[in-house]
């Protein structure tokens, strides 16, 4: 039975997730539920276990890092200037 559910993401996000659900032929609803049983699925203990494409592990620039909270414009000012010293 299916359940109804309300959650955010940044546009950009919703976009190309929408575009990628319809190059596939599967509904954004789909999509998500898919991508939440692999993850719910037990076969993950963290984050870090989740499988990450190659090309993001090529890019990536430093260690991984998971933020629980959306920084502030101060945050993100503060961040910036500080890093400049």
């Amino acid at each position: 039975m299916d359940s109804k559910i309300t959650l955010s993401f940044d546009k950009e996000v919703i976009q190309e997730a929408k575009k990628y659900a319809e190059d596939n032929n599967i509904s954004l609803s789909r999509l998500v539920e898919f991508l939440l049983r692999k993850t719910t699925s037990g076969q993950y203990s963290s984050m870090e276990d989740y499988p990450i494409a190659d090309w993001v592990r090529q890019v990536a620039e430093g260690p991984v890092e998971y933020q629980t909270r959306k920084k502030t414009r101060k945050d993100l000012k503060d961040e910036f200037f500080s890093s400049k010293k």
